[in-house]
C-alpha cells in the first residue's frame, strides 16, 4: 500500500501546481480594471485645455494604492475612451497626482488598459525620434516631437505592485508624452517648429502664449 500511496502523490503533484497556476492566473486577472471601452455620452471628468493653470500643477507622488486611487484609474479610462484618446495622465482631469493610464488597443476589447502609478523612467535608449504627436487637452493639434525611440520605466500597478516595464515605439513615447503631464509639460512645449506650433495653435483657438517651451 505504500508505494500505491507514493504513487498516488507523485500524480497528484501536477495536478495541485495547475490548479495553482490557475488561481494565480485568475488573481492577477481579478486584479486588473474592468472597464468597458465603449465611449460614453457623460464621462465622469472633463478634459482640460491649454491655458488651464491644472495642466501646469507638478503631480504629488501617490502614498496608498487602494481602492479609492483604483476608482480614480477606472474614471480615467472611461474619459479617455469617451474623448477616444490612448493615454491620459491625472493632473489632465485637475488631479495633481502620479497617475497614468495607457491604451494602445482602444478598439480591442480584450487588451488590459495600462496603469502606472508614480513612473519612473530609468533608463532611455541612445537613438532619438521625430513622431507626430496629439494631446487630449490641446485637441485637434498635432505636430512633431523628438523624443529618446525607447525607455525603461519603474512603477506600481493598480494593485499596488511595483512593476517594471521596456517600451519602444508608440508605447514608448505616449509614456513620456503622459509623464510629462505629471511634471506640468505639454507637448506643444517641445515643439521646436516654432512656426508650425503658432499655425497649428491659432487653427484652433490656442492661444501660443500658453506653450512653456522647454530645452
Amino acid at each position: 500500500m505504500p508505494p500505491r500511496i507514493a504513487q498516488s502523490s507523485r500524480q497528484r503533484g501536477p495536478a495541485l501546481a495547475s490548479s495553482f497556476a490557475k488561481l494565480a492566473r485568475s488573481a492577477e486577472q481579478s486584479g486588473r480594471l474592468q472597464v468597458s471601452k465603449d465611449p460614453v455620452d457623460t464621462p465622469p471628468y472633463d478634459i482640460h485645455t491649454l491655458g488651464d493653470q491644472a495642466l501646469r500643477e507638478p503631480a504629488k507622488r501617490i502614498g496608498k494604492v487602494d481602492e479609492s486611487v483604483r476608482a480614480l484609474a477606472r474614471d480615467m479610462l472611461v474619459s479617455m475612451y469617451a474623448a477616444r484618446g490612448i493615454g491620459l495622465a491625472a493632473p489632465q482631469i485637475g488631479q495633481a497626482l502620479q497617475l497614468l493610464v495607457i491604451d494602445l488597443e482602444i478598439e480591442d476589447p480584450n487588451s488590459a488598459p495600462l496603469v502606472l502609478i508614480n513612473p519612473e523612467i530609468t533608463s532611455v535608449g541612445g537613438s532619438l525620434c521625430t513622431y507626430e504627436e496629439g494631446c487630449l487637452s490641446i485637441p485637434g493639434v498635432y505636430l512633431d516631437v523628438v523624443r529618446p525611440s525607447t525607455v525603461e520605466v519603474s512603477y506600481r500597478d493598480e494593485m499596488g505592485r511595483p512593476k517594471r516595464m521596456k517600451a519602444d515605439g508608440l508605447m514608448a513615447r505616449c509614456i513620456q508624452h503622459e509623464m510629462d503631464h505629471l511634471n506640468g509639460v505639454l507637448f506643444v512645449d517641445r515643439v521646436t517648429d516654432h512656426d508650425k506650433l503658432r499655425e497649428g495653435l491659432d487653427e484652433k483657438g490656442f492661444n501660443p502664449a500658453d506653450v512653456h517651451t522647454v530645452a
